[in-house]
């Protein structure tokens, strides 16, 4: 793997605009999550998965791992309250399952 492609600058630059305001935003709030859900105008457990979410999107990134589009599909869903946690994580269930079985054929 290239070092230049796993640098922080690369690395921040492929995250989605939404994404790098967020970072911005929990730099300039401190690392405060409490305040930082006050300037969002949400749940700190909202912010909390939010964070999470972006926390395993730069792991990915920085080990040169494509993201994962269903688990962000499913956590952006889970944050939006769109859909249950149980029922996103029968949906991966089911996902995972299936593709074990698309293996095995």
């Amino acid at each position: 793997m290239d070092a230049v492609e796993t640098t922080p600058v690369r690395i921040f630059r492929r995250l989605e605009p939404a994404e790098q305001e967020f970072v911005l935003r929990l730099v300039l709030a401190s690392g405060s999550l409490k305040e930082l859900a006050a300037a969002y105008g949400v749940s700190y457990p909202t912010i909390r998965s939010r964070l999470d979410r972006l926390i395993e999107r730069l792991r990915r990134l920085r080990e040169g791992e494509a993201p994962d589009p269903l688990g962000e599909l499913l956590a952006r869903l889970v944050e939006q309250g769109q859909i249950t946690i149980p029922a996103a994580q029968e949906v991966r269930r089911l996902c995972r399952r299936l593709a074990s079985q698309e293996e095995t054929s």
